[in-house]
């Protein structure tokens, strides 16, 4: 190991150090602050993070050492700790260190041992986390043999089963003409505004399975398969531990949310057969009218008036969510309008180096678009919160990633409607309930089905035919009388991709978390007011650090209790109260 390799690690951890106790250095903390920096910046080799840098350089192959700065600032600052504290009168009693008066003797005793302190607790999640994760490593002489493996196991299973669907066209004749069209434009056509158009489409699609679901199913089972085999391997007690463990959720927690679930169904069947009302039949909607649209919410949006209208909003409710969108726009984060080549859909990256998000739509006017932005620049509000911590501490798990961005389009939806019109208040809840029944009963469905082929699969393997079975089944439990029986989706199995994943199993959970938790905190700052914001930031800063239950707990909330929970299915009990009583009285 060279001298200039050395040197050459030395600044990066010094430049890693820096900008992690960066977030120290405000006025409450300035001591504090202050005494960690005369510590870490003290002098000394380095060793530590040099050995980390060429541990990084002879599995990489790579001189670009980047990627494991703050890996090795993280070991500098635990090690820092160690020397501050060994310093402490009760300990070595020592005065110097490295010729220069200790810790102690500049800051005072108390303060030193909270610099130590912070150095440590600063990332010890994050090794927490990856002690955890180790737990779960097969024999290192392996792990490049599974890895291979399964690129001709599970994923090219996947690759099968999204080819086939991509390659399925179907003929569909509208208003007397037959048309060839892809499966994914006839599942769009569940949207449309027409009931024949919505009814011709379902028909087709289901009609169309058959033709691959031999293929489908051979893909799904090889796929549950291997996940049972490397669960065995890497020694995860069940395929759904799996998907908790890397979820950062106990089963605890889980419990109380399927609960909340199973305690919501009866009222969501009940708006199951108010918008069967509303579309003008009495008893169980059918399938293909789940998602008709309802109502008309005719308003449009420019950008700018976009722009003034969340800000106004937001300013409201909470001015450092107002912040961010202030200089989202003013310093041209958003790439609004659709373009040819553009990506489609909606998404928000954080670049912490800059401090700043990019965000992706396709704005074209409608009040969803200004959702949308609302939920991007939810995202773009959680980004500067994980600012403000250590890099390492900014992977937030899937449960918990989805919560600034749906707890803003909730504080949008509620002002909307009660800004709106008799008419244009029944689309918009109708809207917002046709979603939650998504999150809540179609992904218990979903969970109800995953969970009986993840069982079955322990002992052979199900056919089409079977998977279909399992699907009409775990439907019937959780829409019950809200739909029409006669009328259900049997291959939803086959056209949902989540379940073709390699590492996803289970993928679906965390979406009903993720809406419930982020209502449950909106009737938590309903019963707060300003003294909920403090609590929503710890929250989103410790997201990247720590479990969900423990994250939940540092803002006061037990994520076990069922009354969290129940505060958030009974913001939506008041919801389909409201529109009951819209419909009730337009029909009067």
């Amino acid at each position: 190991m060279n001298e200039m390799f050395r040197n050459h690690c030395r600044e990066a951890v010094e430049r890693a150090c820096r900008e992690i106790l960066g977030s120290y250095d405000t006025l409450t903390q300035k001591t504090l602050f202050e005494s960690m920096a005369y510590s870490l910046f003290a002098g000394g080799k380095r060793v530590r993070p040099v050995l980390t840098f060429a541990f990084y350089r002879a599995c990489t192959g790579s001189d670009d050492l980047k990627p494991a700065e703050y890996y090795a600032a993280a070991i500098e600052m635990i090690h820092t700790f160690s020397l501050i504290h060994d310093d402490l009168p009760a300990m070595d009693d020592d005065e110097l260190r490295r010729g220069k008066p200790t810790n102690h003797v500049i800051y005072g005793e108390a303060t030193a041992i909270l610099a130590g302190d912070a150095l440590l607790t600063e990332h010890l999640p994050f090794f927490e986390n990856a002690k955890n994760d180790a737990a779960h490593l097969i024999d290192s002489a392996l792990e490049p043999t599974v890895l291979k493996m399964r690129m001709d196991g599970s994923a090219a299973f996947a690759r099968l089963r999204d080819e086939l669907f991509a390659g399925l066209s179907i003929d569909l004749t509208l208003d007397g003409e037959t048309k060839r069209l892809p499966l994914p434009a006839v599942r769009a056509m569940a949207c449309d505004a027409r009931a024949d158009v919505r009814k011709a489409a379902y028909e087709a699609e289901i009609a169309a399975y058959p033709r691959l679901e031999t293929g489908m199913a051979a893909c799904l089972n090889a796929i549950k398969g291997e996940a049972l085999t490397m669960c065995s391997l890497r020694n995860f007690p069940s395929v759904l531990d799996w998907s908790l463990i890397v979820s950062r959720m106990d089963r605890e927690t889980l419990d109380a949310l399927l609960n909340a679930m199973r305690g919501a169904l009866p009222m969501f069947r009940r708006y199951f057969r108010l918008k069967a009302k509303m579309l003008g039949y009495e008893g169980g909607l059918k399938f293909y009218d789940l998602f008709a649209p309802v109502g008309k919410v005719t308003k449009t949006y420019t950008l700018d008036e976009a722009r003034d209208l969340l800000l106004r909003v937001f300013g409201d409710y909470c001015p450092a969510i107002q912040n961010v969108m202030r200089r989202a726009f003013a310093e041209n984060w958003i790439d609004a309008y659709p373009r040819e080549g553009k990506e489609g859909g909606a998404f928000c990256a954080g670049e912490p180096s800059l401090g700043i998000s990019y965000v992706l739509t396709n704005f074209d006017g409608s009040f969803s678009d200004v959702s949308t932005l609302a939920h991007e620049l939810g995202h773009a509000f959680h980004n500067d919160c994980l600012n403000e911590v250590s890099p390492l501490m900014t992977d937030t798990p899937m449960p918990l990633a989805e919560t600034a961005s749906t707890f803003n389009e909730l504080l949008l939806a509620e002002r909307m409607q009660k800004l709106a019109s008799p008419e244009e208040e029944a689309a918009l809840l109708e809207m917002q309930l046709s979603d939650a029944a998504q999150v809540i009963v179609d992904i218990m469905s979903r969970f109800l089905f995953e969970s009986e082929v993840v069982e079955r699969r322990k002992t052979g393997t199900t056919s089409a035919r079977g998977l279909c079975e399992i699907m009409l089944d775990a439907q019937k439990q959780t829409y019950g009388d809200g739909l029409d029986e006669n009328c259900l989706h049997p291959y939803m199995w086959a056209c949902k991709s989540h379940y073709y994943s390699a590492d996803l199993h289970f993928y679906n959970f965390p979406y009903a978390f993720g809406l419930l938790f982020a209502t449950g905190l909106y009737a938590l700052w309903q019963k707060k007011g300003d003294d909920f914001w403090p609590l929503y930031k710890t929250i989103l800063q410790k997201s990247g650090s720590d479990t969900i239950r423990n994250v939940a707990v540092s803002a006061g909330i037990d994520l076990t209790r069922p009354d969290f929970w129940q505060d958030a299915i009974a913001f939506y009990a008041k919801k389909l109260d409201r529109l009951e009583t819209l419909v009730n009285a337009e029909s009067n």
